[in-house]
């Protein structure tokens, strides 16, 4: 099985490096593919730039309306292989098709909005700032960019940045997970197709060695990343030590309050999907289920019963509401975490370890586990866990738990469920996070807002897509012209 190649120059070329491994469909550990990987990636992302450089001198100066043309192409070609490519992205990602099908249609808002860039990057004037003075603020490209990309959206979050950076105007390298490369092949099958000069859109391959080179090399001057917070904070703190412009989106422990007021069989079958939709893989993935008020007996059973029907099985099968884990050490690590749980007084209401799903013993598949009364005070409650796990726990009143919500590390994603309008104005007001979700158990922004994130959730300042984008991939200048109107005698 030969490696996969990069996309340079707008051609298909190996890697410099002679070193794999293995991209695994997670259900099945069937080898897909063989990824370039080690120490010489970093000659592949030097290939890359240089390219760019080049490219972008010429794509700067292609008029706004003009670059946008290609993304109402790229939008065609995905909508018309969309069953292909979601086919793809369930086979490597371990997410179902249906996942994978609303995935592919978000990326595409993206490229929907992203198609408004003539009116989006639109500067100001002002004539007769002054006597004979004009002012004006103009959007100019910043250059080369890149994107570092994680395993659980291999669509959907390149496409956050991709097409923004180059209806602004600027050259752009993608970094996809060496875990998920096969959608990112699909997708640059499809740019290949596009009119654009040579080298403005790369593919690069590798590990930590190709992030690294990206990091330092001094042509690129933005970079793009979602992932753990760990490595957010460290492609954050690298990146614009270089003096790099950088957004990274980080991990989250996302809060969900329920009270006694809401509806609950929409409450908890909305909470069912949030928390083990793409097997709780998802950085807007609810974690932490909070009952306010003395009774929650109600609340608890109706989620149970909703969880228990949901299936987990390969993500192409019909019926199946749930996949794997993306790798065995993931799948280890969940069931560590859900027994450290336990060991800390936790009661297991629902234990999804080792379970049984035919035809497919050796994927990385656990059930939907359901955690009730985590002590607040350990490790657990604060863990992102990623993976198809429920905290569930109750508190006395909406106070505590904002004030419990407001203490804690992360700020991606907070959510309420109520039928009081007071109750939902004083939640978004006041519970510190960046998405917040009154009665939706995900509140992923539409394409036209930014995928808010705060605390250890984000690093940066401008956040992925709509206007955040355009102004993160453009820098301002300010042109101040004096036309004195006695010189207009002269001509």
């Amino acid at each position: 099985m030969n490696s996969l190649k990069n996309y340079i120059n707008g051609q298909w070329v190996e890697s410099i490096s002679q070193e794999t491994i293995d991209v695994i469909n997670p259900a099945t550990q069937e080898v897909l593919a063989k990824v370039p990987y080690g120490e010489d990636t970093r000659k592949d992302v030097a290939l890359a730039t240089e390219a760019a450089s080049k490219a972008f001198n010429e794509w700067r100066n292609v008029p706004v309306m003009k670059r946008v043309q290609v993304l109402y192409q790229l939008k065609t070609l995905m909508e018309d292989n969309t069953a292909a490519l979601a086919e793809i992205i369930t086979n490597e990602s371990g997410k179902t098709r249906a996942e994978s099908i609303g995935e592919i249609k978000r990326a595409i808002e993206n490229i929907e909005v992203a198609c408004g860039t003539p009116m989006l990057i639109a500067g100001d004037f002002i004539e007769d700032i002054a006597s004979g003075i004009d002012e004006m603020m103009i959007r100019q490209p910043i250059g080369v960019s890149a994107c570092i990309t994680p395993f659980n959206f291999p669509n959907m979050i390149v496409f956050w940045f991709l097409p923004y950076a180059i209806a602004t105007g600027n050259a752009f390298i993608v970094k996809p997970s060496e875990k998920v490369p096969l959608t990112m092949m699909k997708i640059f099958e499809f740019i290949d197709q596009l009119d654009l000069p040579k080298g403005l859109l790369s593919l690069v391959h590798g590990g930590k060695d190709s992030v690294d080179a990206i990091l330092e090399h001094p042509e690129i001057k933005a970079i793009s990343f979602v992932g753990s917070t760990p490595v957010a904070r460290y492609i954050y703190s690298k990146g614009t030590a270089n003096g790099k412009r950088v957004q990274a989106q980080g991990g989250a422990k996302n809060p969900v309050l329920i009270l006694p007021d809401a509806d609950i069989e929409m409450s908890s079958k909305i909470i069912a999907d949030s928390v083990y939709g793409c097997a709780g893989q998802r950085c807007l993935a609810a974690s932490t289920i909070i009952t306010v008020g003395d009774e929650k007996g109600d609340i608890k059973e109706a989620i149970y019963e909703t969880v228990k029907l949901r299936t987990t099985g390969y993500g192409l099968d019909a019926g199946v509401h749930m996949g794997p884990v993306i790798t065995p050490e993931s799948k280890a690590r969940v069931e560590r975490l859900i027994q450290q749980g336990v060991n800390e007084g936790a009661n297991l209401l629902l234990d999804g370890r080792n379970p049984s799903i035919p035809g497919y013993a050796s994927g990385n598949f656990l059930n939907p586990t359901i955690l009730e009364n985590v002590a607040l005070d350990k490790e657990l409650m604060k863990t992102e866990i990623f993976g198809p796990v429920m905290s569930l726990i109750s508190m006395k009143s909406i106070e505590e738990a904002i004030a419990f919500i407001n203490s804690g590390q992360y700020g991606n994603m907070a959510c309420l469920f109520t039928s009081s309008g007071a109750s939902a104005r004083k939640f978004r007001n006041e519970a510190n996070a960046g998405n917040i979700g009154i009665n939706i158990g995900v509140a992923a922004p539409m394409a036209q807002f930014p995928f808010s994130g705060w605390k250890d959730s984000f690093f940066g300042d401008l956040h992925g897509q709509g206007k955040h984008a355009i102004e993160f991939f453009t820098q301002t200048k300010v042109v101040i012209e004096r036309w004195p109107k006695e010189w207009s005698r002269k001509f």
